[in-house]
């Protein structure tokens, strides 16, 4: 083992979680820590791990962007033939992780999965800058390219078919929202004895336990 890597550590004391502070609904807890994330001057607080499942059964994750969350889940976008949109569709069940070192703190999600309407997909496109668009069609997510100028070209070539303005949203292109089944808020303290309290959601309604560290 690397000793070096060994001992990098960080004793976490900033603050405390307790369920006297906590709310009865999982979605109103997110809520409350996601308004003091986006206060903390967080890099990219949107940022989240989305974990899903082959056909083989192997786990694999990478790292996506929150677009809108409300109490029916959390959304995100992405082209539905790369890797994990295969994956999604034949496992529509996955689970997401934020990490907010600067408040000491994780929310782990996992739940269901389904795609946004056509008219959810394209409200969101069409808000997105000209070149994320054209981007859109010039990258076959998770293919295996040659080299980096067929990306180039690509654009060029979808540039010169759609121009800046009106580009419309390809058909493999557009949203999911994780509906979840299961949050757990995790509170960074002091000698790794971490404040975890999970919520899972029975019959309609969310269950809150504390899990040991």
């Amino acid at each position: 083992m690397n000793t070096a890597i060994a001992d990098i550590r960080k004793d976490y004391k900033l603050k405390s979680f307790d369920e006297k502070d906590a709310s009865a609904n999982a979605m109103d807890q997110f809520t409350q820590w996601w308004d003091e994330a986006t206060q903390s001057n967080i890099d990219e607080v949107n940022a989240m791990t989305l974990a899903t499942v082959t056909r083989n059964g192997l786990p694999t994750a990478r790292i996506v962007l929150l677009k809108g969350y409300d109490e029916n889940g959390f959304v995100f976008f992405t082209n539905y033939l790369s890797n994990k949109g295969k994956e999604l569709a034949g496992n529509p069940h996955a689970a997401l992780l934020f990490f907010w070192k600067e408040l000491e703190r994780q929310v782990r999600i996992e739940g269901t999965v389904e795609k946004l309407s056509n008219e959810e997909n394209d409200e969101y496109f069409n808000s997105r800058p000209a070149g994320s668009r054209i981007g859109a069609w010039a990258s076959h997510q998770s293919a295996v390219i040659e080299y980096r100028q067929v990306i180039e070209q690509n654009v060029a070539r979808y540039t010169e078919i759609f121009g800046t303005e009106n580009i419309p949203r390809p058909d493999h292109w557009g949203g999911y929202r994780v509906r979840p089944n299961l949050l757990e808020f995790w509170q960074g303290r002091s000698s790794r004895l971490h404040d975890r309290l999970q919520y899972t959601l029975e019959n309609g309604s969310w269950k809150r336990e504390r899990l040991a560290p």
